[in-house]
């Protein structure tokens, strides 16, 4: 995809949400539903649009983690990190999955297909140590179990 186009597409995803309170977050939000991420290129344009400066826009960016700016996998690995997690044995999955995938936190595996990340509170401490691959959550999560997990995610993916 061509800078042009990704320009253009992001004016085309911004302007219906120029006129909302706070219309960065949205836009960004948007941005990244339709990219999978928030490309650099896109930056420039939602700063011009909001009359923000690029630090500022790229600043939102950096700070939320939800927000990525540089394409991801196909699906994406969140394992919590948080005391509750790591009190259950979160270190011990996440081990299982950086193994297993061949890749660390921040990291897509090679083909494209899953990325992995830290996350700090699914809201589910009860029930810890917790994962959540795209939207599904899974609850007290062994070291078999997040194997298993991986294998039914790459069996889907590829």
């Amino acid at each position: 995809m061509t800078d042009a186009n990704i320009e253009r597409i992001t004016q085309d995803i911004a302007a219906p949400l120029l006129e909302e309170t706070g219309a960065l977050l949205p836009i960004l939000h948007a941005l990244q539903d339709y990219f999978c991420y928030i490309p650099a290129q896109a930056v420039p344009v939602v700063a011009r649009l909001l009359g923000l400066s690029r630090a500022e826009v790229h600043g939102v960016i950096s700070f939320y983690d939800g927000f990525k700016s540089e394409p991801g996998g196909k699906s994406t690995v969140y394992i919590c990190r948080a005391e509750a997690c790591r009190a259950m044995g979160c270190a011990a999955v996440e081990e299982t999955a950086k193994a297993h995938l061949g890749i660390s936190y921040h990291e897509t595996t090679g083909d494209g297909l899953v990325r992995l990340e830290p996350v700090y509170c699914l809201g589910n401490c009860a029930c810890s140590p917790s994962v959540m691959v795209d939207n599904r959550l899974y609850s007290r999560v062994t070291q078999q179990e997040m194997t298993g997990i991986l294998d039914k995610l790459r069996e889907r993916e590829s």
